[in-house]
């Protein structure tokens, strides 16, 4: 990776209140254009005070910020829009199993040059942000593979140097490089059987973030109001009484997990897909089913159905296209 940036490092302060709707005095640094790498705004988008606060400490003042939380909370969007308020420019990486130390660190790869092949080195992710005002966001940090883990607990020192062996190279992080993790698990693995493929981390590395956030659901006015937003076509009385239904079904989801009787739940994520599938059916309860139902254990099913019918007073098997 070639791409340099245009502006090398913030050049105005903006105001928490006036970007991010949280009654704070406080000012962050930001940049007064957008690049590529600069994520996209969702006007739509609720910030969590605190979180936000969290991750502006992370742009402010160079700590490292994870984010913990069940799937579907909007972890990484929630770094991005911060991010995308800032300008700041931002790359997500995800830690799945098919990500490697080379992939990070970078490898030798034959290329062609004046018509001649030769064996250059080529950067990974990791130095090439290193050395830019760039926002590096480590998505499923509790899924990486431990020789990847130990590549990343290098950078997790606010001033740490990354050294490139094969290149006998020091790189010294950019004076605006942040670095930022989400994860489901913080750390300790996948003790309720809901993360499959997620790691216990090394305590040492654990200690090296600076501030950890935890991202929980949004009260159910908030969630209703970013579906009414996806789903501009639901925004009249009987859409906006359909979608709190709906949110109230999410909620009683959770909180069947929580006292585990639900292995599975449904996400703000799974609410704004069951939402947009109501507008493709027009029937509910074969939306819900086709979005939902089918993903549960058959176990389940029936205690999934039961809530159905609290919610929407009509049985879900029985319920005819249109009933909900």
């Amino acid at each position: 990776m070639t791409t340099s940036l245009a502006i090398e490092k913030p050049n105005q302060m903006i105001s928490v209140r006036d970007h991010f709707g949280i009654d704070s005095p406080l000012k962050v640094p930001a940049f007064s254009a957008r690049e590529a790498h600069v994520p996209d705004l969702d006007e739509a988008y609720r910030f969590n005070p605190e979180v936000t606060l969290a991750i502006l400490a992370g742009f402010t003042r160079n700590r490292r910020v994870m984010v913990q939380g069940l799937h579907g909370t909007g972890k990484s969007t929630h770094i991005e829009q911060v991010a995308a308020r800032l300008n700041w420019p931002c790359v997500r990486v995800n830690l799945d199993g098919h990500i490697s130390r080379l992939d990070l660190v970078g490898k030798d790869a034959i290329v062609v040059r004046d018509g001649r092949q030769v064996t250059e080195f080529q950067e990974g992710i990791v130095p090439w942000a290193l050395q830019r005002p760039v926002a590096l966001i480590f998505d499923e940090y509790d899924a990486g593979r431990p020789d990847v883990m130990f590549v990343i607990q290098r950078i997790l020192e606010r001033d740490g140097s990354f050294t490139l062996l094969d290149q006998n190279r020091v790189i010294r992080p950019h004076p605006y490089f942040r670095l930022f993790a989400t994860t489901n698990t913080i750390g300790l693995g996948n003790l309720n059987g809901l993360y499959h493929g997620t790691q216990m981390l090394n305590h040492a590395q654990m200690d090296r973030w600076n501030v950890v956030a935890t991202l929980n659901y949004l009260p159910r006015e908030e969630e209703a109001g970013i579906v009414l937003a996806r789903v501009p076509e639901m925004a009249n009385d009987a859409g906006r009484a359909l979608v709190d239904s709906m949110v109230g079904m999410a909620a009683l989801t959770r909180k069947g997990f929580a006292s585990g009787d639900l292995s599975t739940l449904m996400s703000p994520r799974t609410v704004i897909n069951w939402a947009e599938n109501c507008e493709i059916f027009r029937d509910p309860a074969l939306a819900f089913r086709l979005t939902f139902l089918n993903k549960c254990d058959e176990a389940e099913r029936p205690i999934v159905a039961e809530y159905y019918q609290r919610c929407f007073g009509v049985d879900l098997d029985a319920a005819p296209p249109g009933a909900a």
